[in-house]
């Protein structure tokens, strides 16, 4: 599904199923470097059982053309014209890493209109090593291949994550190189690195939630390690917003590590 969006056109991924605005309506929210496809197996289960669905690349990546994010408030304010050009009242808003603080901050911005917040693999302060972000913007296919060990407990994919057999390190390195290749005048790489690594915003925005929140946390991830997300977690908590914590036992790739678990997990919440 293509929609124009500030002026240029976006691609939402929307499960196969046709797009109902009738419907209640899930936003998928991809992290850096990737785009809608991370969320395939979640958003197809969605999309077959009573939700819209639109997983979107955001601009400047992949199928979405328009200027790539430079901000996490940004790229809220991109969510919110998502939604006034699907003609959504209300969305939940899922996101992961990257995905997850434009999740909040647009919740924040968007108020009543979220009904609810889906956090996977969040941290705040979402910090990134120097030293990657100097590789993500230098030498970008060595900052790819640490990300793509650093994001995983297991590098064997499980049964229902893409198929058996699947070489999850090379699809991901695969993965990588499509997103940063779709955009030849920035660097979305480095781009999301440096957005994630200077908001500031996080716990201002929790506060100013008014649905109830989500953290889906990897028990073993070393790239947003579950001990960061305590603090939004208290935020939300002083907030008295409806707050589920679950931890699974996997790294940062919650969607294809433990697929059936994340979906689940997200399934219940919003049918809460």
């Amino acid at each position: 599904m293509e929609l124009i969006v500030n002026g240029a056109t976006t691609y939402c991924y929307t499960g196969g199923k046709a797009f109902d605005p009738a419907k209640p309506t899930v936003v998928f929210i991809h992290g850096v470097l990737n785009d809608h496809s991370v969320w395939i197996l979640q958003s197809r289960y969605l999309a077959n059982h009573g939700f819209n669905v639109l997983a979107v690349d955001l601009p400047g990546h992949c199928r979405s053309q328009g200027e790539a994010p430079a901000t996490v408030e940004a790229a809220a304010d991109f969510i919110g014209a998502l939604l006034d050009a699907a003609g959504v009242q209300k969305a939940a808003l899922v996101g992961h890493s990257w995905g997850s603080l434009i999740a909040m901050e647009a919740a924040a911005r968007l108020k009543d209109r979220v009904t609810h917040a889906v956090l996977v693999g969040t941290a705040f302060p979402m910090k990134v090593s120097p030293a990657l972000i100097e590789a993500s913007l230098k030498e970008p296919e060595k900052a790819l291949a640490m990300v793509n060990v650093f994001s995983r407990s297991t590098l064997c994919a499980p049964p229902s994550a893409l198929g058996p057999g699947t070489w999850v390190y090379g699809a991901g390195m695969a993965l990588g190189r499509r997103v940063l290749r779709s955009n030849a005048t920035v660097n979305v790489f480095h781009r999301g690195f440096v957005a994630c690594d200077s908001y500031q915003g996080g716990e201002a925005a929790m506060a100013a939630l008014t649905c109830p929140v989500l953290f889906l946390l990897g028990g073993q991830d070393q790239m947003t390690h579950p001990k960061a997300a305590q603090g939004l977690i208290r935020a939300a908590q002083a907030a008295g917003q409806r707050v589920k914590v679950v931890t699974l036992p996997v790294g940062h790739h919650q969607m294809t590590e433990t697929p059936d678990a994340t979906l689940f997990a997200i399934r219940d919440f919003l049918g809460s």
